[in-house]
């Protein structure tokens, strides 16, 4: 088969690092893989650009500046809501032509519109939608959070400046609504059990056949190593018990960071010994930027794109903690999981899919930070340090290898061409 996987990027960002690892583990079985993205950013000879820099930067700045405008010139929300008003054309593309399959993955911001969607689904090949949000089944947003409209109709959005039945978020789901109608073979893969249930009640895919498979993971690359090797090459402390947060952008509020640090304040004041004996370390574009008023040490690493790198950071910690007030199926999870590295989490999304309380993890109620300190207190001082080593390397090693994942899509690629 030729396969063709559809996303903005190919390596800013969890679906950019999802879509390229499921590329990989294609190759390795034997498929023709190849990946599409809005701009290129690495080396890789499998990855083809199909707008590039220039005409990529212009589509993204039209579409943001629409934005803007009808957000009465407001940032707030800006980044929380797209309209794929703006995009380019693929299927004019010789890697599209070519392909068997077209598989899309996070494909916004400039890079696919309504109108390039539409063209893709009246080509007659076959699409798988890997959802790594909510978008697909919204009007607008990435993440609706308590808004239940999608199940609906949307409206009424809490994102807008303008809200209404008729608004703006009711007019895009319309649009999705006639786009969707006439796409026959289609199938919606969500990578957590969470996103697919709230698929399966969005009004937009009630017709459609909504799948879960996980995102893969380098189950080799990503493996427990020394952590006194890894903190000495990353120049971390040796002699502290060592929390990790790692997100994108770490000032990104559903990421949850204010959460954290509320949470050490609360350790810090039931037990100020602990002051000395813990350090944050923290991952992401903005973690030089967060403030100078933590209760502990702050060691920032910045953003890190080289695989290896990472590798060592989740090796280098004893534990992650994600306190996202939203998620799907985070990718540093499995990454920290795969390292042999517990993490503690609010009970939302698909976190409870990969977490099990009090046995591999802890799950922290929503938004409580009390709870949060709870669960890092626990992996601090009582729980067996080698016992969840192991239980979390062999979760990860049989539900999120690249091989595993990489069959439950070939064999859903097949159906979908037998059907065509």
């Amino acid at each position: 088969m030729n396969i063709l996987l559809v996303n903005t990027l190919d390596r800013d960002g969890g679906a950019a690092i999802a879509a390229s690892r499921l590329k990989t583990a294609l190759l390795n079985l034997g498929e023709k893989a190849r990946m599409l993205v809005a701009c290129k950013q690495g080396d890789d000879l499998s990855v083809y650009n199909a707008a590039g820099t220039l005409p990529y930067r212009s589509s993204w700045l039209r579409e943001r500046m629409g934005v803007f405008v009808r957000q009465g010139l407001s940032k707030a929300h800006l980044w929380e809501i797209d309209p794929a008003s703006a995009g380019v054309d693929i299927t004019s593309t010789p890697q599209f032509k070519e392909a068997d399959i077209i598989h899309l993955h996070w494909i916004n911001q400039g890079f696919l519109s309504m109108r390039s969607l539409r063209a893709i689904f009246r080509s007659g090949k076959p699409v798988v939608w890997t959802m790594h949000d909510m978008w697909p089944f919204t009007g607008l947003c990435h993440y609706a959070q308590e808004c239940l409209n999608f199940e609906n109709q949307c409206g009424h959005c809490r994102l807008l400046r303008r809200q209404g039945e008729h608004d703006w978020s009711h007019k895009v789901w319309q649009s999705k609504a006639r786009l969707y109608e006439n796409a026959s073979n289609i199938s919606f893969v969500a990578c957590s059990k969470w996103l697919a249930e709230l698929a399966q009640r969005s009004s937009l895919l009630d017709r459609h056949t909504v799948l879960d498979i996980p995102n893969p993971i380098d189950t080799t690359l990503f493996s427990p190593t020394s952590k006194t090797h890894a903190r000495t090459q990353l120049g971390l402390p040796t002699h502290k018990k060592l929390i990790l947060f790692s997100a994108y952008n770490v000032n990104t509020p559903i990421k949850g960071f204010r959460f954290l640090r509320e949470a050490c304040e609360m350790l810090i004041r039931e037990q100020p010994a602990l002051r000395d004996r813990i350090a944050i370390v923290c991952t992401g574009r903005g973690a030089e930027q967060i403030g100078s008023d933590m209760p502990v040490e702050l060691c920032p690493i910045g953003y890190v794109t080289d695989p290896k790198r990472m590798a060592q950071v989740y090796n280098a910690a004893d534990m992650l903690c994600i306190p996202s007030l939203q998620d799907n199926l985070p990718n540093t999870i499995v990454e920290a999981k795969a390292c042999g590295v517990p993490a503690v989490g609010f009970a939302v999304g698909g976190i409870p899919q990969m977490i099990s309380h009090m046995h591999d993890g802890y799950l922290a109620r929503p938004q409580d930070a009390a709870d949060l300190a709870r669960g890092l207190r626990w992996l601090l001082t009582e729980a067996d340090t080698d016992e969840l080593a192991r239980l979390n390397r062999t979760a990860a090693v049989s539900q999120y290898s690249e091989s595993r994942v990489a069959e439950r899509y070939i064999e859903l690629y097949r159906q979908l061409i037998d059907n065509k």
